[in-house]
């Protein structure tokens, strides 16, 4: 029996009479596990009622549909989970141009959003108690085609507004996932990650490498950037069956499971380790972001044309997908992920120092190196949210901390090398200031990487 079914067994939905009907069991983040509670089956010695048989025919065919239906949503949704931030990297200049805006300004195009993942990541938690991680994934998925439109609106103020909402949305996404995988897919969490973090970052490559050719063929910046709310509508059709599902067997009134110790739940907030992971969630999270918001500026400001460094940082974004899908695997088969803390962040140093040094003629080699690098730290930080986790619940409220913290640590990196680089005029300095990141990193990776639990 799973660590979700026995907690559904001591919580149960009891009324007058006993225990009754199909419940979804919420875990203290509003993940949900399902469980089936047939009648009387808890209450004295009272007899089993015997279902329909085409109540029993339809209960097996969704259980037998679910998983693949909840895989395709899983895929479809994580591409979207960068997509959104993505597509604004290689057109900065343009927009800059459009509403006269300074590079202290043109980095808050990028770092808005990443605020509003952190900012966003308090709320998630909450929204999932409350309606459920099936409601609130499809809200943020119709959310972020909204905000997407609203980006393209005619005015700097609408751009920064739209940005709000994209990363609001994105931070729903982000926290949700990692407790509703450990909660649909107990004994595959380190595999599932990998899948859906290889998506996310899948969906990033495709949407950076698009964004000036369809500006091109489309007539302008607006139309590249708003055709991919056409991808989170998409996303949303796939995740509709899921809600469905969900409203069909829940009960009236969530119930909350029992953590799998039977004890309280874990304050991860007083948790040593879980700063631990949060913070390597954070720091990671800045490097990728300067790299997101300033890599495609950085090779132009050195002499590279605009649609070649637009498709060097898509080479960049596709080589995550590799660092993405096979570390959470590699992780998941060691006790302790020490030996992969060490390779991302000497890989992530290494390609930074790469870009100080010899931006244009090795950038191909730098993006790679990068993004082997990236890709594999990010699906480090979101495995060791999962595997220092005891239960789905601590699972999810890990998931909250660390996407919180780390996200609002994050948004400070795309601001702080765009002032910097405006200061100086160079992009040295900036560099610099992350290869200390990527030194405190590797210190704190190392202590969250330790075969310990929440």
């Amino acid at each position: 029996m799973t660590t979700t079914e026995e907690a559904t067994e001591e919580a149960g939905i009891r009324d007058g009479a006993g225990v009754r009907g199909e419940a979804r069991v919420r875990d203290g983040a509003g993940v949900r596990g399902e469980a089936r509670v047939r009648d009387g089956a808890r209450v004295g010695a009272g007899a089993r009622a015997a279902e329909p048989a085409s109540g029993r025919g339809a209960a097996r065919r969704a259980l037998l549909g679910r998983p693949v239906l909840l895989l395709v949503g899983i895929v479809l949704a994580s591409l979207n989970m960068r997509a959104a931030l993505a597509s604004v990297s290689p057109l900065v200049s343009e927009l800059a141009e459009a509403y006269g805006l300074s590079s202290a300004a043109s980095s808050l195009v990028t770092s808005v959003p990443v605020l509003f993942l952190g900012l966003g990541a308090l709320v998630a938690p909450w929204l999932g108690r409350r309606f459920g991680a099936e409601r609130v994934l499809l809200g943020a998925l119709l959310l972020l085609g909204a905000g997407i439109l609203v980006r393209v609106l005619p005015s700097a103020a609408a751009l920064y507004g739209g940005g709000v909402l994209v990363g609001t949305a994105i931070a729903l996404l982000n926290v949700l996932m990692p407790g509703l995988i450990k909660r649909d897919f107990p004994d595959r969490a380190a595999s599932m990650t990998s899948v859906y973090t290889g998506a996310m970052i899948a969906g990033a490559t495709v949407v950076a490498a698009a964004s000036v050719p369809l500006e091109r063929a489309l007539g302008g910046w607006r139309a590249s950037l708003g055709v991919w709310s056409l991808l989170a509508a998409v996303a949303a059709v796939a995740w509709l069956p899921q809600v469905l599902l969900a409203r069909g067997g829940a009960a009236e009134r969530p119930v909350r499971a029992v953590p799998a110790a039977g004890g309280r739940p874990v304050n991860v907030w007083r948790s040593a380790l879980a700063w631990q992971v949060t913070l390597f969630m954070g720091l990671q999270s800045l490097w990728s972001y300067v790299l997101i918001a300033w890599m495609p500026t950085i090779f132009t400001d050195h002499g590279m044309s605009r649609s070649t460094a637009g498709v060097v940082f898509a080479f960049n974004n596709l080589i995550q997908v590799a660092g993405a899908f096979a570390v959470p695997l590699l992780a998941g088969r060691m006790r302790s992920q020490r030996p992969l803390i060490v390779l991302v962040t000497t890989l992530v140093a290494a390609g930074y120092a790469g870009l100080m040094v010899a931006p244009v003629q090795g950038a191909w080699l730098w993006s790679a190196v990068l993004g082997v690098g990236q890709g594999g730290a990010v699906g480090l930080a979101l495995t060791l949210i999962v595997l220092r986790s005891g239960d789905a619940q601590t699972a999810a409220r890990l998931s909250g901390m660390a996407q919180t913290v780390g996200y609002l640590l994050a948004a400070a990196g795309p601001l702080a090398a765009g002032a910097l680089h405006q200061a100086t005029g160079s992009w040295t300095p900036p560099i610099a200031a992350v290869l200390g990141v990527c030194a405190a990193a590797l210190a704190v990776g190392l202590l969250a990487a330790r075969n310990r639990t929440v």
